[in-house]
């Protein structure tokens, strides 16, 4: 499923939650953590519930963060929302992930659960990446788990954690020579790719500043990240926008592929053929098959002629 924009909604909020389905985003998660305050942490769980199962969702993706592993929250999250929540409920966000045991641990988790209420599909997990030993350990956290989807980079906390002299996180940062979370966003972004998952960066927090958020989320687009988080409505067409291919690079890909069919399959069967300007071969081919893919799981269609 297409996760270009994945957006936030405190599952304290009962009229944010009620708006959520409708807003075009591809994935929405409803927040147990951070939004919430901890004296509605526990309501929050029941109003999450009755979203989930009483809410027209289409075929938008539905997760839950609960909160992390260190807090007495987290398996009480887990165990309200999985057991009761239904089938529609695709996924668990668990945040602070610091090492592979943490997400072995949920794994094993919803797999009781799962057994206990016959639920027949499996409930996936998606990792936040938020501290320094988090961004060490994150190839072993790609790997702890087949239920893992989706690896997350969340800037805020990353920012406390390593104690960059900043107040305000996921922006850029004017004073430092280049791209302050390059590094981390590579790190990441391989440690995903490496183990089949999607890549998501977090959340841009100056949500009037719709032409700064473009130009930030272009910087992960461009390394291949799949998605970014959206905390506001005006966030979503943006963020959907810059994580999915023009319809001048999509009907280019198709035209390599086919261009690269007919040179393998017909005539002096050639690896490597003339597309215009450009030689294209294999690599050719591959890279154009991932612009495909993006293109159709946000539902583009090739231009005809």
């Amino acid at each position: 499923m297409p996760r270009r924009s994945c957006h936030a909604t405190p599952g304290s909020n009962e009229k944010m939650l009620g708006k959520a389905p409708g807003l075009g985003a591809d994935q929405v998660f409803l927040d147990l953590e951070d939004s919430v305050s901890p004296l509605e942490k526990e309501a929050a769980r029941e109003k999450i519930v009755n979203a989930i199962k009483h809410q027209d969702w289409g075929d938008t993706v539905v997760c839950v963060r609960v909160n992390a592993w260190d807090t007495e929250w987290t398996y009480r999250d887990v165990i309200t929302i999985v057991e009761n929540a239904g089938d529609r409920l695709d996924e668990i966000m668990l945040p602070k992930v610091e090492n592979a045991a943490q997400v072995v641990a949920l794994d094993l988790l919803l797999t009781q659960i799962e057994k206990t209420i016959g639920r027949q599909s499996r409930v996936g997990i998606e990792a936040q990446i938020e501290t320094a030993r988090g961004l060490i350990n994150v190839e072993e956290i790609c790997a702890a788990s087949d239920r893992l989807e989706t690896i997350i980079f969340g800037p805020a906390d990353f920012a406390a954690s390593t104690e960059m002299p900043v107040l305000t996180g996921g922006v850029q940062i004017p004073e430092y020579p280049g791209d302050h979370f390059h590094y981390v966003f590579s790190k990441i972004l391989m440690a995903g790719r490496a183990n089949g998952l999607q890549v998501i960066d977090g959340p841009f927090l100056k949500i009037r500043e719709l032409d700064a958020l473009r130009d930030y989320a272009m910087r992960t687009r461009i390394l291949g990240f799949d998605g970014k988080w959206s905390l506001h409505p005006d966030q979503v067409t943006v963020i959907n926008e810059v994580y999915t291919p023009t319809q001048e690079q999509f009907d280019k890909a198709f035209d390599i592929l086919d261009a690269y069919e007919t040179a393998t399959t017909e005539g002096e069967r050639r690896g490597a053929v003339m597309f215009g300007d450009e030689m294209i071969d294999e690599a050719s081919r591959k890279m154009a098959n991932k612009f495909v893919s993006r293109g159709e799981r946000a539902k583009m269609v090739r231009s005809a002629g």
